[in-house]
């Protein structure tokens, strides 16, 4: 017998593991089946959606029991940075953080939310520390459906803060506004220009506003900033009932003003908790998601329609010839789904 023909080639097929598994798993909080369970969530696969479904169902019971994070900031503002120096203080202190980046304007671009967890260097290493992109990948609802299980899934596996980043801009403020406990803007130096052209609505988003990097020579400019955003933030209506949203320093440099902002969090949560605000948001969130993935789901099931597919093309010709009204060619397009339906 030759060498060659002695040897045996057999194929291992790796048995995937079952949405059971994954469950056990992720509760004993097993950090490759979180990322498994991610990737299934994430995956538009159908047999790896329903797999994620089964897991997601019994993991619901545990969680809901961290304290979510939304940060946000103008490019530059030094999120990454910030993160990391606040993530490192709370894995320090015993305290489990996971770190989620949300792009809705990865649709577009692509995104580089991958780069994260490389800017993330020294947080990435520690054991307390788990950090995940969550891009919306092109689907319809995605940011809500894909980032919002994904925070289940990190909460049943034992974490106690998730940090959710917005990396787009934009749209990214609302819809992160809408998965959060307590929302915070980094922000730089020189409010003046900044504050002309920032609109009115994203400053009524945050609970905190905090001029980042101010350290050295900076510290007097930075110091002035606050002022200017504590003025105009007066001026606004909060974005939660019964907290005065603030304006504060920090730099991610020295560390200053880190440890406040912890403790700024902690205050708002223990104030939303006695006041019942905190479980009213969160009831108000979950209701929001349910109604956005049901006209998600109307919105794919209408585009997807064999008979509308066949007649859109040639009623939005003469919608954009003047021949037809919105409304009429809204109503024809209808028609053909429902009488298709019934």
């Amino acid at each position: 017998m030759t060498k060659h023909a002695r040897k045996k080639f057999i194929k291992k097929e790796r048995s995937e593991q079952s949405a059971k598994q994954l469950t056990k798993a992720i509760l004993n909080g097993n950090r490759k089946a979180l990322f498994k369970a991610i990737t299934l969530i994430e995956s538009n696969a159908q047999h790896h959606q329903e797999r994620a479904q089964e897991m997601l169902q019994p993991l619901l019971a545990y969680a809901g029991r961290s304290i979510r994070i939304g940060i946000t900031g103008v490019p530059g503002a030094g999120k990454s940075t910030f993160i990391e120096a606040f993530g490192k203080l709370l894995c320090d202190q015993g305290y489990r953080v996971a770190v989620l980046a949300v792009d809705p304007s990865s649709t577009v671009n692509g995104g580089s939310i991958l780069g994260d967890k490389t800017r993330m260097e020294e947080l990435a290493k520690h054991e307390n520390a788990f950090i995940r992109p969550s891009p919306s990948s092109g689907t319809l609802g995605g940011v809500h459906k894909k980032t919002r299980e994904t925070i289940i899934a990190c909460e049943a596996a034992g974490f106690d803060l998730i940090i959710i980043e917005t990396v787009g801009i934009g749209q990214s403020e609302s819809v992160v506004r809408g998965m959060v406990d307590f929302f915070l803007m980094l922000v730089l130096t020189g409010a003046g220009d900044e504050l002309q052209g920032m609109k009115k609505g994203v400053l009524e988003l945050v609970d905190a506003i905090a001029v980042n990097k101010a350290d050295g020579d900076n510290l007097k400019l930075a110091i002035k900033t606050r002022r200017e955003y504590a003025q105009i933030l007066h001026l606004l209506r909060p974005a939660t009932i019964g907290w005065e949203t603030k304006a504060v320093t920090c730099s991610s440099l020295t560390g200053d003003g880190i440890e406040s902002i912890w403790s700024m969090i902690q205050n708002f949560t223990d104030l939303g908790k006695t006041s019942s605000v905190f479980y009213d948001r969160r009831n108000a969130q979950v209701s929001e998601w349910l109604h956005a993935m049901i006209k998600d789901r109307l919105e794919l099931s209408f585009y997807q329609h064999e008979k509308v597919g066949e007649i859109r093309n040639s009623i939005e010709a003469d919608v954009i010839q003047g021949k037809l009204t919105v409304t009429k060619a809204t109503d024809q397009l209808f028609r053909a789904y429902q009488d298709n339906k019934k």
